[in-house]
């Protein structure tokens, strides 16, 4: 079986690292997977580069141009957005041809647009679609933030200026959307359980396929090691603890850092000697920004992308904390589940289904700052850790493993084709009725 898995970028972003993790999965199991990106950053044979970089930077600065101009010439929630109404058509591609099933992923911003889904579609070829995010269950929005309109049709969008109007952008793309996914051989995955309820609950997907598979994570490469060693190598402190936050971008508001900073200022007011005995490392881009706000030295790590050397951050640090307001199943919560890291957060989207409060970390009271602070001195002081990090690991092993996840989706694609060789082999009449697998 040939699975070609499309995602906007190879490794920036959340969703990218999935990805290709997943490719690497089912390759290791046996199953051929390519990735065709929008923008290749490494010179893997298994990844295709969408051709047409001019086409593709056209594609994405329409598309934000329109956002723009529908937020009435406002940058506020510019990247909030997308409309998928510009995009590249993947199915002339000879790497689409030889597919057997595609397997999107996120295609947002210029990669395709839901016309480029129509076409997929179109062609016959089963497809799989992993929601890293609840666009493709919405209208334009990636996170509902308590906004229900994506289960009956969208309109009054709160993104948009003054609240949105009941026939607002969010409900025309919501239209398109549903016209687009009715009676197809489409099976929408979620990566984690909370997002599989929002997903159940979008008009939009009312009679699809829709089940839950976690991410996966190479625990050959993210693992336990040398606490002493790895300081070294990072340049952070060997005397000191050592709490970690890690965000793409540690100043999106969604990652929680204003609610970590009260966090640290209630720890420090409980534990006074965490001012010379503890430090905040923060990896990701703009960490400058932030370092000064926080009540406790701070080592800004900027922006990493090699595995090693964030592998190597995972093993330095005592505590892994991340505030967000709402998320799926972060994979920075797994990289350091897997390196032995144990966890704080809150209790919100996916991440309760990773951290098992007082095993392998502590799941806080959601926007609770004072609860969160009460979790970071558990794992700090408290609790024991030898214990928690043995817990990260099994976990990991338990819930995330290459195999396991590889496996799971080998079974989504099995349905899709053979879903697919039903219909085809359907008198042409039962076939327009769109009869259910």
């Amino acid at each position: 079986m040939r699975i070609l898995i499309v995602n906007t970028s190879e490794r920036t972003g959340g969703a990218a690292v999935a990805a290709g993790r997943l490719m690497d999965a089912l390759n290791a199991c046996g199953i051929e997977a390519r990735m065709l990106v929008g923008k290749k950053e490494t010179h893997r044979d298994c990844v295709v580069a969408l051709g047409g970089r001019l086409a593709r930077r056209w594609h994405f600065l329409w598309e934000r141009l329109c956002v723009f101009l529908g937020l009435r010439l406002s940058r506020q929630r510019l990247f909030e957005i997308d409309l998928a109404n510009s995009g590249s058509d993947i199915t002339r591609l000879p790497e689409f041809k030889r597919a057997d099933v595609i397997h999107l992923n996120w295609i947002n911003q210029g990669m395709l647009s839901l016309n480029d889904i129509r076409k997929i579609l179109d062609s016959g070829k089963p497809v799989a679609w992993t929601m890293h995010d609840l666009w493709p269950a919405a209208g334009i929005c990636h996170y509902a933030r308590g906004c229900e309109a994506f289960k009956t049709g969208c309109g009054h969008c709160p993104l948009l200026p003054g609240g949105g109007s009941e026939g607002d952008m969010s409900h025309r793309v919501w239209r398109k959307k549903r016209k687009i996914y009715a009676n197809r051989n489409i099976h929408f995955v979620t990566c984690s359980r909370w997002l599989e309820g929002q997903a159940r609950q979008s008009g939009l997907l009312a009679g699809l396929r829709v089940s839950s598979i976690p991410n996966t994570i190479d625990t050959s490469v993210f693992a336990p090691g040398d606490m002493a060693a790895a300081r070294r190598r990072t340049g952070l402190p060997a005397d000191k603890r050592v709490i970690l936050f890690v965000s793409h971008r540690v100043t999106d508001g969604r990652k929680g850092m204003d609610y970590f900073t009260r966090a640290l200022e209630r720890l420090v007011e409980e534990r006074p000697a965490a001012r010379k005995d503890t430090v905040v490392a923060i990896l990701g881009g703009e960490s400058e920004a932030v370092a000064e706000r926080l009540p406790l030295d701070a080592c800004p790590l900027g922006y990493v992308g090699d595995d090693a050397a964030i592998v190597d951050i995972y093993r330095s640090a005592d505590l892994y904390v991340l505030p967000s307001l709402e998320d799926n199943l972060p994979n920075t919560i797994m990289e350091a589940l897997a390196c032995g890291l144990p966890c704080v957060g809150f209790r919100v989207g996916g991440i309760p289904e990773m951290i098992d409060h007082a095993k392998n970390g502590y799941v806080a009271a959601y926007k609770d700052t004072d609860d969160l602070a009460r979790g970071m001195a558990w794992v700090l002081y408290e609790a024991d850790r030898q214990a928690l990090a043995a817990e990260c690991v099994r976990k990991v092993e338990r819930c995330y493993s290459q195999q396991s996840v590889a496996m799971r989706y080998t079974e989504v694609y099995n349905e899709l084709v053979a879903h697919s060789n039903y219909i085809k082999a359907e008198p042409q009449g039962r076939r327009r009725q769109g009869k259910p697998f």
